[in-house]
């Protein structure tokens, strides 16, 4: 498995397809009640410095199933937020999701020079709950009722990780 810049418009329209899909966006959110992520928003998010966005692939390293992304990178304070989509669900259950996001993580740590990453995860999220416990992620408290899915109010679970902490998958 590889990551891979955003570089191609083919690839780019792909994680936009993905990310048109309620299973994949109604547990994102990029600010402002921002979900869905167009081609030329994800093309300008790649561009900015406050982001960090790639495609993962398979195991071959060609085909791209997924998109794993920093948002809100801090260089100052050495932070950020990771979020990963599993966009090719036939590769689901098999740790893709992880090792990207173990992947991501190493980058922000060893070449950003992040000290801590902090994730949320919607309580009812189980997939992405394991994702971040894999992680090494820890628990730092919930904020209650700010998500919603279907018009229903959902907790999100806060999370952080030190770069002492990390251990890559």
């Amino acid at each position: 498995m590889e990551l891979k810049p955003l570089d191609d418009p083919k690839l780019l329209e792909q994680i936009a397809e993905w990310m048109a899909l309620k299973e994949n966006y109604q547990w994102l959110d990029f600010g402002s009640g921002k979900q869905m992520l167009s081609a030329v928003s994800l093309k300008i998010m790649a561009q900015r410095d406050i982001h960090v966005i790639r495609a993962f692939t398979d195991d071959s390293g060609e085909v791209p199933i997924g998109v794993v992304g920093l948002s809100n990178v801090d260089r100052r304070f050495k932070t950020a937020t990771p979020w990963c989509v599993l966009g090719d669900k036939r590769y689901a259950g098999r740790g893709y999701g992880n090792r990207a996001l173990s992947k991501i993580l190493a980058l922000g740590f060893r070449e950003l020079g992040l000290r801590s990453i902090f994730a949320w995860v919607v309580a009812d999220n189980a997939v992405s709950l394991r994702m971040v416990e894999r992680n090494n992620f820890r628990l730092i408290g919930r904020q209650r009722q700010c998500h919603d899915i279907d018009g229903r109010h959902h907790d999100r679970l806060l999370f952080d990780l030190l770069a002492s902490e990390h251990k890559e998958l």
